[in-house]
């Protein structure tokens, strides 16, 4: 009997099959194909991220105007910024990031970042000129940015800047006599040219053909500010607030114009209702602030005016504190701190505070001013101001401590002769400044100079009086 292997009992015998040697092969070449494309880029990777899609310029414009009304004004620059990029053509996009760029340096503190951004619109209005030399409202915005950098204490030659501004409004005003951003900006000029009879009837027109439009109703209040008219500024502010509730130096504008009130009131009810408004309005714009996630001293420095000015000094120097928090290597903003300090007597502090904004001071020097720094926090390098017109208050208050404390520190004089001197020199035809100044050089001459002093600082800053060797 024939037994059967047990072999194919359990297995099938194999054969080879040719269609599926062809389907293996054919799968090989197609994946081959595939990788080499990955490879090259000619095929995408289905798990590959999503490419970011191209921006159109309607988008970013969009952006920016969404900013703007937020009172994100950097990150409203930034947008506009981005759509000039892809459309470096466009007059129009242009002249709104140099109007934007504008209102920006009312949110900066120091004179030069101010004149910094002034500069930087400049050069944005002026690519717009460039483009389009006879569009009305790329003139009147050409006029408008010379307006403000003309008025700003660092421009050398202020009156051929105001010439120039007043030149643009007045070509786009023949261009389209009824445009209400040209009425309104050279009614600004005509303010800032001490011209009221003109500025009025120019706000007057603009008001007619522009009352949805926040810069109309801004000049306006300014106008009413210039000319004392306080109580109607404050409604004209708040006009431009309803068109653009979040923009912050309208806040600080009305505030402002509330403090002046109080400080012209005699009836201490009254004062007290008013100085309340302005800090009211001060803690609004510190608050949109908060909400947009923006580190602003500006709102803090106001407060801090406010209760100096109501004599709570404590307060004032607290908030004012907070500002410095903020920036701390700004020495404007040390300025005014000592400025505070002075006010309220504190004066061995004002004198740390004060070198800080008129000669600078080291990391311990401002760490001193501010009252001690955190743990962890080294302080910072401030570099002093130059003297302006801004910064003249500073030098005066330096100076004038210095020499009230020279009789007990005689080399207190060293600094304070050379600040004040400097002082009389650039501001002399200043009463105030040069009643002041004559006072503390008049201390220092009666001051014994019977031995040689050489000044000596300590961390704080301050001087002691050191006889030479």
């Amino acid at each position: 009997m024939k037994v059967i292997r047990r072999r194919t009992l359990f297995h099938k015998q194999r054969y080879t099959n040719l269609y599926r040697l062809f389907g293996l092969v054919a799968l090989i070449t197609i994946a081959v194909f595939i990788i080499l494309g990955l490879q090259s880029g000619s095929i995408r990777s289905p798990f590959a991220p999503t490419p970011t899609p191209t921006r159109s310029t309607g988008s970013l414009v969009l952006e920016g105007q969404a900013f703007f009304e937020a009172g994100d004004l950097d990150a409203s620059i930034t947008a506009y910024r981005e759509a000039t990029e892809l459309d470096d053509g466009n007059a129009a996009l242009w002249a709104e990031l140099a109007r934007i760029q504008t209102y920006s340096s009312r949110l900066l503190t120091s004179d030069q970042d101010r004149l910094d951004r002034l500069e930087e619109a400049l050069a944005s209005i002026e690519q717009a000129v460039a483009l389009a030399p006879e569009n009305p409202s790329v003139l009147a915005s050409y006029a408008f940015v010379l307006d403000w950098y003309a008025t700003h204490p660092l421009v050398g030659d202020s009156q051929a800047e105001l010439n120039r501004a007043e030149q643009n409004a007045l070509l786009a005003l023949s261009l389209d006599p009824n445009a209400p951003l040209a009425l309104a900006f050279y009614a600004e000029i005509l303010i800032d040219q001490g011209k009221w009879n003109q500025a009025d009837q120019y706000i007057q027109r603009a008001l007619l053909y522009g009352d949805d439009l926040m810069d109309v109703h801004r000049v306006y209040a300014y106008f009413l500010e210039s000319t004392l008219q306080y109580n109607q500024a404050i409604e004209e502010y708040q006009a431009a607030l309803e068109i653009n509730p979040n923009l912050t130096f309208l806040y600080i504008s009305i505030g402002q114009n509330y403090r002046a009130l109080a400080f012209r009131t005699s009836i201490p009810t009254q004062q007290k209702i008013l100085y309340e408004q302005a800090l009211e309005y001060f803690a609004k714009a510190s608050r949109v602030n908060d909400q947009l996630g923006i580190q602003d001293p500006l709102p803090y420095v106001a407060i801090a005016k406010t209760y100096a000015q109501m004599g709570e000094f404590f307060a004032a120097a607290r908030n004012a504190l907070k500002a410095v928090d903020i920036e701390p290597d700004n020495a404007d903003l040390y300025g005014q701190l000592g400025n505070i300090y002075k006010r309220g007597r504190n004066y061995e502090t004002s004198i740390i505070a004060l070198k800080c904004a008129v000669r600078g001071c080291t990391p311990s020097e401002s760490c001193a001013a501010r009252g001690g720094c955190t743990e962890g926090d080294p302080g910072v390098t401030v570099i002093g101001l130059p003297l302006t017109s801004t910064s003249a208050t500073y030098y005066l208050d330096y100076g004038s401590v210095l020499a009230a404390f020279s009789p007990k520190y005689p080399a207190y004089c060293i600094d304070a002769v050379d600040v004040l001197t400097q002082l009389i020199t650039a501001f002399g035809d200043d009463s105030t400044v040069r009643t002041n100044a004559e006072d503390g050089l008049s201390i220092c001459a009666s001051v014994s100079a019977s031995q040689t002093l050489t000044p000596t600082f300590f961390p704080t800053g301050t001087y002691i009086n050191t006889p030479a060797p």
